[in-house]
């Protein structure tokens, strides 16, 4: 599974390049859809969405797209993601952390999240937007400790348009240089291991306090 998942996103570039050329602006609907089931879909927390934003990037400087509307699509995707998400939480979450292990929900990702919620607070709805898995359930969790709806609505416009944009724009603006390009498996490998780092930081610093009681 993790072999055919390395190769998916090493060969990201050439898929969504071969999609651009044939369907155009249907691109935006597909990295729509995309965003959206990683953010507000509880179980797909694996998608590969730090990648395919800088990807994507790259794919409309060259199929001639307007990034500046990719944005803004991915944008929405991510906020409405987000706020699907949070209210799945909010009205069926307590019911998930009472269950065993399922096919799609693990209580070992929700556990990283809460102490990864527990250390950073409301501000995890920022922050987590850069860490995949902690992206998928933070706003969950944030819906099942019944997080005031404006309070959350704040926190998710700002992380939503800051991941989105940031990366977006890296790959609209850097990954058509010729060293860029060449080497673009190892900035992807490089993006998902960088985007990795916080979650198992706090995963760690959870062990040894477990230990130590």
């Amino acid at each position: 599974m993790l072999t055919t998942l390395f190769y998916s996103l090493l060969a990201l570039d050439e898929t969504l390049a071969q999609f651009a050329v044939q369907y155009g602006p249907w691109l935006y609907a597909l990295l729509f859809a995309v965003i959206f089931a990683e953010t507000g879909l509880v179980v797909f927390p694996f998608l590969p969405g730090d990648s395919l934003l800088f990807i994507a990037g790259t794919v409309v400087a060259v199929a001639g797209l307007n990034v500046h509307v990719l944005v803004l699509v991915l944008s929405v995707a991510a906020i409405l993601g987000d706020s699907v998400n949070y209210a799945i939480g909010r009205y069926v979450g307590p019911k998930v952390f009472s269950r065993p292990d399922s096919r799609w929900i693990r209580q070992e990702h929700l556990r990283r999240t809460q102490a990864f919620y527990d250390r950073y607070g409301g501000v995890t709805i920022v922050i987590g937007r850069f860490v995949p898995i902690i992206r998928t359930f933070a706003p969950f969790l944030a819906g099942v400790a019944q997080m005031a709806y404006p309070r959350f609505l704040s926190y998710n416009v700002a992380g939503g348009v800051l991941w989105i944009a940031s990366l977006t724009y890296a790959g609209y603006l850097f990954g058509n240089i010729p060293w860029v390009k060449n080497n673009l498996a190892l900035i992807v490998l490089g993006i998902v291991v960088v985007s990795l780092i916080p979650a198992v930081t706090t995963f760690m610093r959870e062990r040894r306090e477990h230990v130590r009681s």
